[in-house]
């Protein structure tokens, strides 16, 4: 049996492409801001593109930032990609120093000068730093598609993989059932694809009851 994607549609995320990927991944993805469509799938994915300080104010006045929060504590997979990774930490400077729905330990910090041009763009060879069930099967040095002005400064024991520009940025963290990764698996070619893979696994039924 396939497991239910419910793909978090709360108005700033390219929904799309990540509908595209979970179905070319194995899964059966649903775009959705209905809260009890959202309770009765089996993973999460909370896309988003944008500013973080508009990304909150959309989960909070949908009352969808409330339905992650309630998904993450059932337990079942919840996945973050890119804007989607950074609201799920405590805060971000960005926006005025705006509160995240804290499922993550750490906070949002604006990119340096000295890392390089800015916002970071383009692909980028990930670390691999620690054993990981999203990144299951992918070899050191995989690439994926980053585009971001901000960054996570997040606690060790959550990061799984890192990225070098200007120094190491964080990737891809996990922190029990919340994964999260700054770039965009669906815009990653056969490393995204084997993340979503991995992300329909995880959050598969069968996989549930082991």
């Amino acid at each position: 049996m396939s497991a239910r994607i419910a793909v978090c549609d709360y108005g700033v995320g390219n929904i799309r492409s990540v509908e595209r990927a979970v179905l070319a991944a194995g899964g059966e993805p649903l775009l959705t801001r209905d809260p009890a469509a959202i309770d009765a799938a089996d993973g999460l994915i909370l896309p988003g593109v944008g500013a973080f300080g508009a990304a909150v104010d959309a989960l909070e006045q949908t009352g969808l930032g409330e339905v992650v929060r309630g998904f993450a504590a059932s337990g079942r997979p919840l996945l973050g990609v890119c804007l989607g990774f950074q609201v799920l930490f405590e805060a971000s400077d960005e926006s005025g120093g705006r509160r995240g729905l804290g499922l993550l330990p750490g906070r949002i910090a604006r990119l340096g000068p000295e890392r390089g041009k800015v916002p970071h763009m383009g692909w980028n060879a990930l670390h691999l730093v620690a054993p990981s069930r999203l990144l299951d099967g992918l070899a050191e040095g995989s690439h994926a598609y980053f585009v971001h002005a901000y960054a996570a400064v997040a606690e060790p024991a959550v990061v799984v993989a890192t990225c070098d520009y200007g120094g190491p940025l964080v990737a891809v963290c996990e922190h029990g059932n919340v994964l999260a990764t700054q770039f965009h698996p669906e815009k990653s070619g056969s490393a995204g694809l084997r993340i979503y893979a991995n992300f329909v696994r995880i959050s598969s039924p069968a996989q549930a009851r082991r």
